[in-house]
């Protein structure tokens, strides 16, 4: 792109500002899903007996395109514009996952959807990169406020906890409370408080265990494959050894045609058998430099919000893809949570591009802190 370091437009100040590092990384990241959306997507719409072989793909493109314009539009906006952007994204998805409660789509016996004119979302899927970014603003706040914008953050966590806890989400509450958890960390708070929150996450995981039989039953599974149906687990991992060190090539993969959720939740297990280890690698690493990159930036910066708001996003996008490839890998309990950018799902690619966005926007170079505060 010729843009001159002159150039004062919205367009210039933001290209030469943005990390275009990471924007690339995440441009990656959109095209190989794609790529594995070409691999995994006209099997599953066959075995569904969908109308269109291809009707997974075309909705895709399009979510994958507004995705990319999303978060393009938000990396650009200042940070006054972002932190009213999440306020306002926080109230109206936290308002919406409590309706899903009464008026929601029961799938596999939760509740988590949505149903809209043309339309199924998952509000929840968009209140964590938004409380991640409100609940920096509040905690950054606490040092002038004190104790009430701790009570507020506090009361806004436990909300939201207990709403996914009812759905239930517990992947979902987990990512969000090591989110809530690492920004309390950073910011300082006792780190007696932060472990005394580390035994009640502790002692809610076992309360799950005991009254979800579905938690228990995927827990048992992982820990006694015996003891139960690991069906997708078991393709997924010969997937993997079928693939090998370079894969057996392009839509060649036959054991995707086995799995149900090959383009969603074991989406990294098709890029295993199709293109091999290495492009497995390749795919850890990007998620990987993201993170890294993205902490790095954050060295020198003496804004707390934007310090904690970073940290909470990285690691919601860090964790969320972890939890997705562990998963296919067998290397923890099997969740429903997509791989960011490359799983099929219109809100967990929309919301992961918000996130992404809040974070380019957040982690831009302000060149004085006046342009700051102009912010």
């Amino acid at each position: 792109m010729a843009l001159s370091r002159a150039d004062t437009s919205v367009l210039g100040r933001w290209w030469w500002t943005v990390d275009r590092w990471t924007l690339a990384a995440l441009l990656s990241l959109v095209g190989f899903g794609y790529v594995m959306l070409l691999a995994a997507s006209p099997g599953v719409a066959e075995r569904i007996g969908a109308s269109s072989r291809d009707m997974f793909i075309l909705k895709q493109v399009f979510f994958l395109a507004a995705a990319t314009a999303v978060m393009v539009s938000i990396s650009v906006m200042p940070v006054k514009l972002v932190r009213r952007l999440a306020l306002l994204g926080c109230i109206g998805a936290l308002l919406m996952t409590m309706a899903t409660l009464s008026v929601g789509v029961e799938i596999k016996g939760a509740r988590r959807w949505l149903h809209l004119p043309g339309l199924t979302i998952q509000p929840s899927e968009f209140m964590k990169p938004c409380f991640a970014v409100v609940a920096a603003w509040l905690l950054a706040e606490g040092r002038n406020y004190g104790w009430r914008a701790y009570a507020a953050v506090g009361v806004l966590f436990f909300m939201i906890v207990g709403t996914l806890a009812k759905q239930p989400d517990m992947g979902m509450l987990m990512v969000v409370a090591s989110v809530f958890f690492a920004q309390l960390f950073v910011v300082g708070i006792n780190i007696f408080l932060v472990a005394g929150c580390g035994v009640v996450g502790v002692l809610g995981a076992v309360g799950a265990y005991f009254t979800m039989p579905h938690f228990r039953d995927r827990l048992n599974r992982f820990l006694d494959p015996a003891s139960g149906d690991t069906y997708q687990v078991t393709v997924a991992m010969e997937a993997f050894g079928h693939g090998g060190l370079l894969g057996v090539g392009p839509g060649e993969g036959r054991l995707k045609a086995m799995l149900p959720d090959a383009h969603a939740d074991f989406v990294y297990a098709v890029a295993g058998e199709e293109f091999g280890m290495m492009i497995c690698l390749l795919i850890l690493g990007v998620f990987g430099f993201i993170v890294l990159r993205g902490l790095l930036r954050l060295l020198g910066e003496r804004d707390m919000f934007i310090i904690l708001g970073a940290t909470g996003l990285l690691t919601q996008f860090g964790l969320q893809a972890f939890i997705n490839m562990a998963s296919a890998l067998h290397l923890i309990p099997t969740k429903g949570m997509t791989l960011p950018f490359i799983s099929y799902g219109g809100s967990s690619v929309v919301a992961v591009a918000l996130g992404a966005g809040m974070l380019l926007a957040l982690t831009r170079r302000r060149i004085s802190r006046a342009a700051q505060d102009e912010e």
